[in-house]
């Protein structure tokens, strides 16, 4: 036993260098980081104003935003590598060749580069233009800390993200990662409140090949809504495996709310790791809180963004301001 302690002193000690590292980066970010620093300008101003009408043409943004902001935290942190073009970069990866919303950032990036060059870092405009869309969309308001820097170094082997069929148990388990407990990881998944994905994503697992079995459809979801995919949105058939399945129902697939939660009560879930939280009674508790009182999911889904925004954070001295967001200075 005391050899082992021995043994494991090196890594305890590295684990905790680690813990301090994080801990120093998100207690270097401050609320108004950028006042005073942009001339005349105010930087979460423009920040917010160029997200709402980019939101009054195009609602979906907001979906593309939280999505955007999640493929960029969790891995490495949040660091704007996911901004980054080129062969190899994290947008290379499979998991993010789908992820949208980069034009956006750009033109932020730019705009701001005119009133205050070298100021702005792309990770910050990424979390103040997310935040501003869930607000737009009927979310929480919630204010975030700003002061991160950009990161230069973006690998797409480094991109390892959750699975669309992941157990809640492997979900909890991939966002423990990131510093989140279970609860955190409900809440978060509440993100699929607004956005969609593509019937590819649930016909073998769901609704044609249930177990691996050939035409199974998956029991723990409603027959009524299996069958309304099945007939008129997923048809088992090749040329469907890019029609757009709404995470949500499509009159709330824009509208930050807690309607995702009551929907996996009624184990109307569309990916298999949404339903899994109701079907998991570890997890299915959380679920019931959330789904019966709005005002809850509302506050904990700003708490847990901005605990996400926080993640793996550089400041200080460390990483670069980039010029350009989608290439390092």
């Amino acid at each position: 036993m005391a050899s082992a302690a021995r043994m494991s002193a090196p890594a305890l000690m590295v684990t905790l260098a680690v813990l301090a590292l994080v801990a120093g980066g998100r207690a270097q970010l401050q609320y108004g980081f950028y006042k005073g620093k942009c001339n005349a300008s105010d930087v979460e101003a423009v920040v917010q104003s160029l997200v709402k009408a980019r939101f009054a043409r195009e609602a979906a943004i907001v979906a593309y935003l939280l999505r955007l902001q999640f493929h960029e935290c969790a891995v490495n942190g949040c660091d704007g590598s996911l901004l980054i073009d080129g062969p190899g970069t994290e947008k290379t990866a499979p998991p993010n060749l789908s992820v949208k919303g980069y034009d956006l950032i750009a033109t932020i990036k730019a705009e701001l580069e005119k009133k205050c060059p070298g100021v702005v870092s792309c990770s910050d405009i990424e979390i103040l233009a997310t935040r501003d869309a869930v607000a737009l969309a009927g979310g929480p308001p919630y204010a975030v800390r700003t002061g991160r820097r950009d990161r230069r170094q973006s690998r797409a082997y480094d991109v390892k993200l959750p699975g669309a069929d992941y157990t809640a148990a492997q979900a909890v388990a991939y966002y423990t990662r990131l510093g989140m407990n279970a609860y955190d990881t409900v809440v978060l998944l509440g993100a699929h409140t607004v956005g969609a994905t593509h019937c590819s994503a649930i016909k073998n697992s769901r609704l044609y090949g249930y177990g691996g079995k050939p035409g199974a459809t998956d029991p723990g979801m409603d027959p009524a809504t299996a069958s309304v995919y099945k007939r008129y949105v997923c048809p088992n058939v090749s040329s469907s495996d890019g029609n757009t399945v709404f995470l949500d129902d499509q009159w709330s697939a824009v509208k930050v709310d807690n309607h995702y939660y009551r929907n996996l009560q009624l184990r109307r879930g569309v990916l298999s790791v949404d339903q899994n939280l109701y079907n998991d009674g570890s997890t299915r508790w959380i679920v019931d809180q959330l789904a019966s009182n709005a005002g809850l999911f509302q506050s904990q889904f700003a708490r847990v963004l901005v605990k996400l925004s926080e993640v793996n954070v550089l400041t200080g001295t460390q990483g670069e301001i980039r010029k350009v967001c989608s290439k390092f200075n």
